[in-house]
């Protein structure tokens, strides 16, 4: 038998008088933390092929549920085979080891036995009401921004300069790098693949009119509305979403202020601001990529580019794309200040809400997109 500290638990076997069974004597802490010496013995011990055997707690110094645990599994192993009992140790341990059931308890299984129509209904029915619902926060959120500041009529005010003006340097100042960089590979990568593909035909000059037509018309603005949802309206919903949980918006409204006013209108007001001016950094970077890989690959050289350009687009085909963005800006203003109202009081629900503010402002942006398009075409615009 192999000795262990005194400080762990240790299991001894030993033969009863006359060879009747085995008796197994436990000594030392039975406790979560000891009783990880004793498992490759006890694996040994076997103790299920005797005809009796006889658990002896007198050596034990303490007991918790682990150990009870344990004491409980050797006891219906040896109890396959023969008569098992607990000898010596106080009465506190014996009741612990009794009161363990034969096997840890399994949560059940509830069955549904709701119709299968029922089982496929529901989930539309839930996201049908969970829209309507956004709809009217949506809608409130734009009233009340637009309300103004002040919650109370005897206050009527406007939203603060200088706050806008610190949205606008954390919205549109901070992102031209990301923005221009983007705007850059983007009309590169069009201009390198249009070029590629056009030159089949002997028509590389036409990558100009493709250029300039999809990044003044739809590229431009929709990317950039995309990469503002994902950096902007992300940190809206974090900002509202953080005073939520330490109800600073509640400390607001005792004061007397509006809160979405307060919060939201800063905000609205810079993005649908800077989002045009976005667009516009966006499209000279795009059409300065576009002109460069053009340049390279196909020989056009700058003056060639820009002449082409001119005749491909007017000023119509420009403001296609400049109406959008002030709506785009709307749309991710509103969907984060709603995300973030429905913070809860967990890091979970914030993060949660993050996700859910990104992937809605993104959806609806492409969806506006769209309809702009369809717009349009039946406009013939």
């Amino acid at each position: 038998m192999t000795s262990t500290p005194a400080e762990m638990a240790t299991v001894e076997a030993e033969e009863l008088e006359g060879g009747a069974g085995l008796r197994l004597r436990l000594s030392g802490p039975w406790r979560n933390h000891t009783i990880h010496t004793v498992l490759p013995q006890l694996q040994d011990l076997k103790p299920e092929g005797a005809a009796r055997t006889e658990v002896d707690l007198s050596g034990i110094s303490s007991l918790d549920t682990s150990g009870a645990w344990l004491i409980r599994r050797i006891q219906l192993a040896a109890g396959d085979k023969g008569d098992v009992s607990l000898v010596g140790g106080s009465d506190v341990m014996r009741e612990l080891v009794a009161a363990l059931p034969e096997k840890p308890p399994t949560p059940e299984k509830k069955k549904d036995d709701r119709p299968l129509y029922q089982r496929v209904l529901e989930p539309v029915g839930r996201g049908t009401v969970s829209l309507w619902h956004d709809m009217v926060d949506m809608t409130y959120v734009l009233g009340s921004a637009v309300r103004g500041t002040q919650s109370k009529e005897k206050r009527g005010g406007t939203a603060s300069i200088a706050s806008i003006v610190n949205q606008m340097d954390h919205m549109g100042v901070r992102a031209v790098p990301i923005i221009t960089l983007m705007s850059f590979l983007i009309g590169a990568i069009i201009a390198q693949q249009g070029a590629f593909q056009l030159r089949y035909f002997g028509a590389e000059v036409f990558v100009v009119d493709l250029v300039g037509i999809l990044q003044l018309r739809e590229i431009g603005v929709l990317l950039t509305a995309i990469m503002i949802a994902g950096r902007s309206g992300s940190a809206i919903t974090a900002e509202i979403g953080s005073m939520k949980m330490r109800e600073e918006i509640d400390a607001l409204k005792v004061i007397g202020l509006n809160p979405i006013g307060v919060l939201v209108l800063p905000r609205l007001v810079a993005l649908v601001i800077v989002l045009p001016l976005l667009t516009i950094i966006a499209n000279f970077a795009a059409l300065y990529g576009a002109a460069i890989v053009s340049w390279v690959y196909s020989g056009i050289t700058f003056q060639v580019f820009l002449s082409r350009l001119h005749e491909a687009v007017d000023f119509s085909t420009l403001m296609a794309g400049m109406i959008k963005a002030p709506f785009m800006a709307v749309i991710i203003a509103i969907v984060a200040a709603v995300e973030g109202k429905k913070v809860g009081g967990s890091a979970e629900s914030l993060g949660h809400h993050v996700t859910a503010s990104v992937v809605k402002s993104i959806f609806v942006v492409i969806l506006v997109d769209g309809l702009f398009a369809m717009f349009y075409g039946a406009i013939n615009f």
